[in-house]
């Protein structure tokens, strides 16, 4: 896989390097048997997102016997999960530690590296285009396209696949990742999540208003910078291409594309040039999007393909999407939440921050936005979190929900138990409406608006103890157990009783005398607080 295109050449690694990189890791499954792309490759990888591994334990994928319904056999390798499927290789291809992620994104988006231009580059090594691209086996019928949800998708799609597109008005270029359907060997859909506003619809807009198609090029595979960039949700006037040269810390080699005004990455591994019909919209989808739901048919704009260029060793990239937790959700989740932090912490100056979680699974991160904060930090700055992460993105925050820092903001189990304690919804829930309705199945009831769920599930005052063995017990518990053989444990917070601040000294000693076998000192002096002037279940106080 590699060339002499090297990353001390470039100053990054490309896709090749990267693989390289996983396979040295141990986080690489080769597989090399045929595998049939429309129906077992997305299946088969979508197992370690369903069948109970731990994220840890996921592994990135390559496929290099692709074969389809038809029994067709491609020459270009499938890569699944090489972005994404763990932390660990989301680290690796970002090449810093992942308690720094939050830091060198900001620094990239502060910092962008305009790109350099190059006059040869990989990803022109073969070059398809015009007569060459025509007919049934030729053109986009060349690539092997995945179904990612075999049994819903009406076709393959690209999903890994970064639409480059430019402002007519500034000349700025966009990159943002969307899906393709794939409808002829030379036409490929595409659908730009309107929710989200993103700079392509923008510049739909502007060309369409000008009564001109959109020149645009779609990426499929590239540096991991790239790929990186093209999911973040950046402003419409940034160029994601210099975000990637910040990330890396120099600048990413681009080269004129073949046929169409823009610039593409050198070591892409394959890019589709062509023009988004700004005339015409047709139907689009079925297809399993991300929110966990198909979404079903749209009318949505689509590209006539003018070229296919590509590297001689091309490595067809594809991410799994649709029912979280994903390579999808995991690639944008380690971005987001530091960037949340950050928006919290450090724009809005709120200091008692300590974390920003955003639910996963099934719910795919933009429903549910958990912020877990210090004890005793004042109400009005708990809302005031509340509120700023509502407002950070178009979509997210459905619901938004302050915890302390003993509960652990994935475990769905003790956020209920949260806000079942620690809430009042009387006082403690707030509505904000007029809320884009965001990513998910449409509903008629609502014409798209929505609202967000404000809640604040805190302590606000003194609790008692989490009514479960201290610490040590626990702990002492547990090496009997493994002396015993017994299966092994995964501790589940929380996992061992503490205070929550209504516990005095007279309670901790007789619960130490118990402990010790002396309760009977607790038993008399408890017969020297007899009354008769008390109902019974009377309440005694701490204070008392």
């Amino acid at each position: 896989m590699k060339d002499n295109n090297t990353s001390a050449q470039r100053g990054y690694p490309d896709l090749h390097e990267h693989i390289e990189a996983l396979k040295e890791a141990g986080h690489l499954v080769t597989v090399d048997r045929p595998i049939n792309k429309d129906t077992e490759m997305h299946p088969l990888v979508r197992w370690q997102f369903r069948g109970g591994i731990q994220e840890k334990d996921r592994k990135a994928f390559l496929f290099t016997n692709v074969t389809d319904s038809k029994g067709r056999n491609y020459d270009i390798p499938v890569a699944v999960g090489v972005l994404a499927a763990n932390r660990d290789i989301y680290r690796i291809g970002i090449a810093c530690p992942l308690d720094k992620i939050g830091e060198t994104w900001a620094t990239a988006i502060s910092n962008p590296i305009a790109p350099r231009i190059v006059e040869k580059a990989p990803c022109h090594e073969i070059v398809i285009e015009g007569d060459e691209l025509d007919g049934e086996d030729r053109g986009l019928a060349t690539i092997p396209f995945p179904i990612s949800t075999p049994g819903w998708d009406v076709s393959p799609y690209t999903t890994l696949s970064a639409y480059i597109t430019k402002d007519p008005d500034t000349g700025i270029q966009n990159m943002g990742n969307y899906r393709g359907q794939v409808k002829s060997p030379t036409r490929l859909g595409m659908n730009p999540s309107l929710e989200l506003r993103p700079g392509i619809y923008i510049h739909w807009e502007k060309y369409k208003a000008r009564g001109e198609r959109m020149p645009a090029a779609v990426v499929l595979g590239a540096p991991p910078a790239v790929t990186f960039t093209s999911v973040q949700k950046l402003r419409e006037d940034v160029d994601e291409l210099a975000v990637a040269g910040g990330l890396v810390g120099v600048p990413i080699n681009v080269v004129k594309a073949r046929t169409v005004d823009l610039l593409v990455p050198a070591e892409a591994e394959i890019v589709i040039e062509g023009y988004i019909d700004t005339e015409y919209l047709e139907p689009e989808a079925p297809f399993g999007e991300s929110h966990g739901h198909v979404n079903l048919q749209e009318y949505n704009a689509f590209m006539e393909v003018t070229a296919i260029t590509r590297r001689r060793n091309a490595i067809l990239t594809s991410i799994i999407s649709q029912v979280t937790p994903s390579e999808s959700s995991l690639i944008k989740r380690v971005a987001y939440e530091p960037m949340f932090l950050n928006h919290l912490r450090d724009t809005l100056g709120i200091k008692g921050v300590i974390r920003v979680s955003m639910h996963e699974p099934l719910t795919n991160l933009r429903k549910f936005i958990i912020i877990q904060v210090e004890r005793g930090l004042p109400s009005t700055e708990v809302w005031r979190a509340l509120y700023g992460a509502a407002v950070l993105h178009r979509a997210a925050g459905k619901f938004v929900i302050a915890v302390n820092d003993d509960i652990d903001p994935d475990n769905a189990d003790a956020l209920l138990w949260a806000m079942a304690y620690r809430s009042n919804p009387n006082l403690d829930f707030h509505i904000l409406g007029n809320r884009d309705q965001g990513h998910g199945p449409r509903s008629s009831r609502n014409d798209g608006v929505d609202a967000s769920v404000l809640i604040d599930a805190t302590l606000k005052e003194d609790f008692p103890p989490v009514s479960l063995p201290k610490q040590e017990f626990m702990e002492n518990a547990k090496k009997i157990w493994e002396e015993l053989g017994l299966p092994e444990l995964k501790p589940q917070s929380p996992w061992f009783g503490y205070s929550l601040g209504a516990w005095p000294d007279e309670f901790e000693k007789a619960a130490q005398l118990a402990t010790k076998g002396d309760y009977f000192e607790t038993g008399k002096a408890i017969a020297k607080r007899r009354r008769k002037d008390v109902a019974m279940n009377t309440e005694i106080t701490v204070d008392e």
